[in-house]
């Protein structure tokens, strides 16, 4: 099943399926998400998807059953 992914601030939609990596599905909307080990535990690319819940980018799915979902990336100095 596919799902509009919009990221914020950068106001970019892109269709992403189910099970994909967020982020991968930013790699490929061109949206810039940092990372740093890839496994999540140093939360180099925690981003907030809706209604604020935190989680990280590289691995965290685009859930499924779902049709549309905002991620919000966060900004950290110290990255």
């Amino acid at each position: 099943m596919s799902c509009t992914v919009h990221f914020l601030p950068d106001d970019v939609t892109v269709e992403a399926e189910a099970g994909e990596s967020l982020l991968a599905v930013a790699a490929r909307a061109g949206v810039v998400i940092p990372t740093g080990c890839l496994m999540g535990s140093c939360y180099a690319c925690e981003v907030e998807i809706e209604e604020g819940e935190s989680v990280r980018a590289c691995i965290t799915a685009v859930p499924m059953g779902r049709a549309e979902l905002t991620v919000n990336l966060l900004v950290d100095p110290s990255w």
